[in-house]
């Protein structure tokens, strides 16, 4: 039976040591390092997240990427998106588990790759005091004589059977497109290397925000402004597509926050925070937030929406961390269902939404089974994918 829609997950390969998370966050350091030691913030806090079947496991192993592989093909997911990190002048990241399975041809299950282009500071994986000077470690860049090499690091995996593709191109998904200073001569770029490889061509996605209170054009410094809940999305999607991307994945955190919130109280704690680096523990219901997630735009053909389990960076943010509450697998299938009704009437190639995330732990956006819900969110995702 076919999934109701082409469910692809986003994959962190964060879970083994690299020589520079030595060198930055102490030897042997992993994602598992933060969330073994998270703890309860409040009564009722669901700190620390254990994993189970699979344990605290090590993605340098064939054994337990394949079994991921499994749960995730059994859940109706489609496949994963393996975050790409490419800074410039070679620099590669956390790359050797997904060179391990492009080389391998394990595990038989389709990919994609998303492109993490932003820089790695000294609080991206680890609690920050409050007034700590941030500090940048490795710089992300963005030098047009080095495109070709980028897309030449990538091409084994754009060719190979298993990667992605929508209306016959590979997809490619890049994290921060308004970073991109000229994002239109990159896309060009890459799209005629592509056809002169034999390739249809690039399916381009951007994410972006639906709404926010920054505003920035590609490559510019970002500008504070005032959003207010009932903005509009267009003005953000048309941004990113009449750039040239094909298509945008849609986020909605912040304007389900500020709903549920207020925008006179969102907007002290933003201009407290901005301001005087003073943070809060900022708490919501699940069941509020996923009331607000998505947008009419999201009905568009060229937007791929984001489904969310759960949000909650404590283990990696401490107190500084918006946390949302009483997560559950059955409050995820409403969220799945008014997903599935937004994208129903889209053309079956673009029936796409993007699961943030397959192990995000750190940020307590998962689906793989834990301690306290077991297979409870892929048994969703089984349930509502292929219901009849």
């Amino acid at each position: 039976m076919k999934p109701k829609a082409r469910v692809i997950a986003l994959y962190l390969p964060q879970f083994h040591p690299i020589e520079l998370n030595d060198e930055w966050w102490g030897k042997g350091f992993t994602e598992w390092t933060n969330v073994a030691k998270a703890k309860p913030l409040f009564k009722g806090h669901y700190q620390p997240k254990i994993p189970a079947d699979l344990g605290f496991y090590d993605l340098r192993l064939s054994e337990v990427r394949e079994e991921q592989a499994k749960m995730a093909k059994d859940a109706g997911i489609e496949g994963f998106c393996y975050w790409h990190y490419w800074f410039g002048k070679g620099k590669r990241l956390l790359e050797r588990p997904f060179n391990e399975v492009l080389e391998s041809g394990k595990p038989d299950f389709p990919f994609c790759l998303g492109w993490a282009n932003h820089s790695w500071t000294n609080q991206l994986w680890t609690k920050a005091k409050t007034f700590s000077k941030e500090k940048t470690l490795l710089e992300q860049t963005y030098i047009p004589e080095e495109y070709e090499d980028h897309f030449n690091d990538i091409l084994p995996a754009l060719k190979d059977k298993r990667y992605i593709t929508v209306d016959g191109k590979p997809l490619f998904l890049i994290f921060d497109p308004l970073s991109i200073p000229d994002p239109q001569n990159f896309i060009e770029k890459w799209q005629c290397l592509a056809k002169k490889n034999g390739l249809k061509g690039i399916h381009f996605v951007g994410i972006i925000s639906n709404l926010l209170s920054i505003k920035k054009d590609f490559g510019g410094t970002p500008e504070f402004h005032y959003a207010k809940d009932n903005d509009p999305a267009a003005p953000r999607y048309n941004q990113l597509l009449n750039a040239g991307f094909d298509a945008v994945n849609s986020r909605g955190q912040y304007r389900a926050e500020l709903k549920a919130t207020g925008n006179i109280k969102k907007y002290f704690h933003t201009c407290l925070q901005r301001l005087f680096n003073v943070n809060f523990l900022k708490t919501f219901e699940y069941t509020k937030i996923i009331k607000s997630l998505f947008v009419e735009e999201d009905k568009w053909e060229n937007v791929y929406p984001t489904l969310l389990p759960n949000w909650d960076r404590s283990p990696r943010s401490g107190k500084k961390a918006n946390i949302y509450k009483n997560s559950t697998p059955e409050n995820f299938r409403k969220h799945l269902s008014s997903a599935l009704e937004l994208i129903k009437d889209k053309n079956e190639e673009h029936k796409i939404l993007f699961l943030m995330s397959w192990n995000e732990w750190g940020e307590g956006n998962y689906v793989e089974p834990d301690l306290k819900y077991g297979h409870g969110y892929l048994n969703v995702l089984k349930e509502e994918l292929f219901v009849k």
